[in-house]
């Protein structure tokens, strides 16, 4: 059994940054890709970031240059660092483990970017 949890989002200004983290537990393949999907009000789930355990990332275009992806040495936590924050921003960001095909989602953690 695999766990995500998520911690970081909160309300931010525009032009703000937030650091989302994502711990996961539990059995974790050596093998696998953790990524940041969001989901706005009224819109579908969208992919912002994924890296796996090769350093190999992808981004949304949207957020190229703005936020950028890591994992940490023993591969079980990622961070999605996110700067230069603007209100289309604004959604439920979730983590998301794909071990060979197999994904997880963490509970979601709302990130709100408003003067």
């Amino acid at each position: 059994q695999v766990q995500l949890v998520e911690s970081g989002g909160g309300l931010v200004q525009p032009g703000g940054s937030l650091r989302l983290s994502c711990a996961a537990s539990g059995s974790i393949f050596n093998i696998n890709t953790m990524g940041w999907y969001r989901q706005a009000p009224g819109k579908q789930r969208e992919l912002v970031a994924t890296a796996d355990v090769f350093g190999n990332t992808n981004y949304a275009d949207s957020v190229k240059g703005r936020f950028t992806i890591s994992r940490d040495n023993a591969k079980t936590t990622a961070y999605l660092q996110m700067n230069s924050l603007k209100p289309e921003d604004t959604a439920v960001y979730y983590c998301n483990l794909d071990i060979l095909g197999r994904i997880t989602w963490g509970q979601g953690t709302q990130v709100t970017v408003s003067s």
